[in-house]
């Protein structure tokens, strides 16, 4: 209530006492949205009506004087079911777009416009990201006789609604009886439909479902009808740049890896400005993120899907913004970015626990758990997680699938149980070798062929390795080469180790994977040691050791402290001898660094890249004795006593 009906207010002093009112500023509020509802309740029908009435005369925005013509209404009335339509589009947030849509669909009294506003209701409420509510409304808008476009709208976001439920095979069948049943001639839907098809099926990962979008992108180049160019309150798919971005996500899904990169370049990335994104734009940014996380270009991806993200989450398009996070997140943690990744992994998580997203949950879980590894420490109790997995079909949801086997190895290496985390990563290729699922069991295979050596299964990884190999194509990505190479480096006994070494950590581009390459120089590390080259495997191991402390990576860096002592570092070398044989710009960087001062710092004060610094770094651990950067104060400390 917003005024006093009466100057008395000793009436409302027990229900103020009772903690049910407040009574301040000329006003009166109810303390809980619950009491407020059963207060009115209590009153009759047409004193409600009544007071509806009258706070639609006195409400200010357009939308509140729809809400409350719509809680007075008697039975259907056009006028306003338009007007709660129009209030609809105008909402700032999907779940408020979502409800006045369903309530317009519920007051129209004409069948075609109850069916239209039902399948836009529909459409909103899939952005909301709620399965049970789509259900319900898919289940009302199925009892009624619609057309062919909104027949499409309102299996689409229920197709959504069970992607995202982890049903991948019921939600790809009804996209393709949409496509055969609706539409044959309209490119833009039919564009729309694939593109959601294309998503169902990189999740699956069925070839069954792969299979079926080459014939599907195909007939996206039929017309677009006279007024089908809006797809529901999402998208405009008439825009030359919307629609290629969408080909390249279809096309990438349907074709054999390999083509990301390529297709990368052919597409406009969205500006990255302040104002808000149109749908259209914001399909556009979501599919070239997509399609650059394909393409293993990091900063590409985390831009646009930042961007994205931002604008989904005050929006409340919570059911969009669910296919984003994985990718977003998996690129976050390949990245070396783990803060990030663990606050937008927190926040996610229990929003898809809140709108029952059970396949967005057990993805979120895996990551989670995966981050928990590679830090190292108490990795948590995974009984919650492993229950949720187990109530998913896991053979039709083959990209959740992958990430729970890395996670579950990666755990296992860090207890180092190398069986069972072997037998984790193996699991994420078939018995003759080919991936479980395209895109995420090949960036496993250093990883596999790591545990391979620790468990002397090499021969059989070798196999796996040309299976992946041959399948990446002739051009790879840069991160897809440096992982094969590391991996050939273990186990492929007909190259030569030290030039795929070489080739795994020497790339300047591997430092966007700081983990990956670290790993790789701790396992080149551990072959120079043993072909006695102590003192080039400290190189390694301090560089390595050195990113795994900065990370926050402790199985990682613990390894590399093994193996430096192995190496012979704890031997140091007297400390005024080894400065004396630095040159001078070396001695120079080492006071720099002892004093605090990061790579990038020390650049700027001696003209250099931080790479170079970071070189020279490399270069004089080893001599020095040490293997952290914090040791050079100490043996700097002790190098001036000394001299006093």
């Amino acid at each position: 209530m917003t005024a006093l009906d009466t100057p008395d207010l000793d009436v409302w002093a027990p229900a103020e006492a009772a903690g049910i009112v407040t009574v301040a500023d000329g006003g009166i509020s109810f303390r809980h949205a619950l009491v407020r509802r059963s207060a009115g309740a209590r009153h009759p029908a047409q004193l409600r009506r009544t007071a509806y009435l009258a706070l639609a005369e006195a409400a200010g925005p357009h939308a509140s004087r729809a809400r409350y013509r719509a809680a007075a209404a008697l039975g259907p009335d056009e006028s306003i079911a338009a007007a709660l339509e129009g209030a609809a589009w105008d909402a700032q947030d999907a779940f408020t777009a979502a409800a006045a849509l369903q309530q317009a669909a519920r007051l129209s009294p004409g069948v075609r416009d109850r069916a239209r506003r039902l399948a836009e209701a529909l459409a909103a409420a899939h952005l909301v990201g709620d399965p049970d509510w789509v259900g319900d409304l898919y289940q009302e808008f199925t009892r009624i006789d619609a057309d062919a476009e909104t027949t499409f709208l309102a299996a689409t976001a229920m197709s959504t609604a069970l992607s995202l439920s982890s049903f991948q095979e019921e939600a790809f069948d009804l996209l393709l009886d949409v496509s055969e049943r609706t539409l044959p001639g309209d490119g833009s839907l039919t564009l729309a439909l694939a593109s959601l098809a294309a998503a169902v099926a990189d999740q699956s990962a069925l070839p069954q479902h792969r299979n079926r979008l080459a014939a599907l992108l195909a007939r996206t180049e039929g017309r677009t009808r006279a007024g089908s160019e809006s797809i529901g309150s999402l998208a405009r798919l008439d825009d030359p740049e919307v629609r290629s971005a969408l080909r390249a996500v279809v096309s990438l899904v349907a074709t054999p890896p390999g083509s990301a990169a390529r297709l990368l370049r052919g597409l406009e990335q969205p500006r990255l400005g302040a104002l808000p994104d149109s749908p259209g734009m914001l399909v556009q940014r979501l599919a070239v993120a997509w399609v650059a996380y394909q393409a293993d270009e990091a900063d590409a991806c985390l831009r646009q899907y930042r961007k994205a993200d931002a604008q989904l989450c005050t929006r409340k398009a919570l059911g969009l913004r669910a296919w984003s996070l994985a990718p977003m997140a998996d690129t976050l943690l390949a990245t070396g970015r783990w803060t990030e990744a663990e606050a937008l992994l927190e926040e996610s998580s229990e929003g898809s626990a809140v709108l029952g997203q059970s396949r967005v949950q057990a993805d979120l879980d895996a990551l989670a758990l995966i981050l928990s590894a590679l830090r190292g420490g108490t990795v948590p109790d995974p009984s919650a997680a492993e229950a949720r997995w187990r109530a998913l079909d896991l053979e039709g949801n083959r990209a959740t699938q992958a990430r729970i086997l890395r996670a579950r190895a990666l755990a296992a290496t860090a207890q180092g149980d190398w069986a069972r985390a072997f037998r984790q990563w193996r699991a994420l290729f078939d018995a003759d070798g080919s991936p479980l699922h395209p895109f995420l069991s090949p960036r496993a295979i250093a990883e596999l062929a790591v545990a391979a050596k620790r468990t002397g299964r090499e021969e059989e990884t070798a196999r796996i390795l040309a299976r992946v190999r041959s399948q990446q194509g002739e051009r790879p990505t840069t991160r897809m080469t440096l992982l094969l190479h590391h991996a050939a480096a273990l186990v492929d006994f007909e190259g030569d180790p030290e030039q795929h070494f070489q080739l795994a950590v020497v790339n300047p581009e591997s430092e966007q994977w700081p983990w990956e390459r670290a790993q790789a120089r701790l396992s080149y590390a551990v072959w120079l040691r043993r072909g006695r080259r102590p003192l080039e495997a400290r190189e390694q191991l301090t560089a390595a050791l050195e990113m795994a402390e900065q990370l926050g990576a402790d199985p990682l860096a613990a390894a590399a402290r093994a193996e430096l002592r192995a190496s012979g570092a704890a031997c140091a070398a007297d400390p005024d001898v080894a400065l004396v044989e630095l040159t001078a710009q070396q001695r120079q960087i080492v006071r720099l660094a002892a004093s605090g001062l990061s790579n990038r710092e020390i650049g700027e004060q001696l003209f250099l890249s931080p790479r170079t610094v970071g070189t020279h770094l490399y270069n004089v651990y080893p001599k020095l004795g040490v293997s952290r950067r914090h040791q050079l104060r100490d043996l700097l400390s002790a190098a001036e006593t000394d001299i006093a």
